[in-house]
């Protein structure tokens, strides 16, 4: 098991550095997966969740031609077991990539996401305007047995192309906050990720 982590952040480390991007798969088990889906919040989101908004402070507004999903912020003290398990593991990553890349994450913050069947996220950057500190995005899909068919593909813009990921059940997605623009496809059936971010200073729990 340690030496599969090695190998993932080993991967995600050098994708990060050539491409600004890093995908990989199983980075929760099925079983790992399986546990966050069963919680109460997932299997009663949308009633327990709150509509995304997009903006910052004062700036901050809800607009659902503009992303649709519903989320609910993790306090890391207050979370649960299985939930512990990928807020360890996403700290690990974080010393990883600041030894192996040079770089300074202090910290992370992550929120449950639910996107209702119908429900998209156009084209953005992470990055805030008058607030660089998210460095980078990561994004862990919670989605069994998801299928073309279903949608919900986050689709990335490079320079010269632009490439499309589906959201499979324990895929992390790792990229640059401040670099790629991205969006999410509609989806044709709720689609469920644990999404989050690794920041430049310490996470204030503002938002929860």
């Amino acid at each position: 098991m340690i030496q599969k982590l090695l190998t993932q952040f080993e991967t995600i480390a050098n994708a990060l550095a050539t491409d600004g991007i890093a995908v990989v798969d199983d980075f929760l088990s099925r079983e790992e997966v399986q546990s966050i889906v069963a919680e109460d919040d997932f299997k009663n989101g949308l009633l327990r969740f709150k509509r995304a908004g997009i903006g910052q402070a004062q700036e901050h507004q809800i607009n659902e031609s503009v992303r649709g999903d519903f989320i609910q912020w993790i306090d890391p003290a207050k979370s649960s077991s299985p939930i512990q398990i990928y807020l360890q593991r996403m700290n690990e990553l974080r010393g990883f990539l600041n030894e192996s890349l040079f770089i300074s994450l202090k910290d992370i913050e992550v929120h449950k996401t639910i996107y209702p069947p119908g429900s998209y996220y156009k084209r953005h950057l992470d990055q805030f305007k008058k607030d660089d500190h998210r460095k980078l995005s990561a994004i862990l899909y919670l989605n069994e047995d998801w299928q073309e068919t279903d949608g919900g593909q986050l689709r990335v813009y490079f320079p010269d192309r632009q490439k499309d990921y589906f959201p499979l059940a324990g895929r992390l997605i790792c990229f640059r906050s401040d670099l790629l623009e991205h969006e999410v496809l509609p989806t044709q059936r709720a689609r469920m990720s644990l999404t989050g971010w690794m920041l430049d200073q310490l996470n204030d729990l503002k938002h929860l």
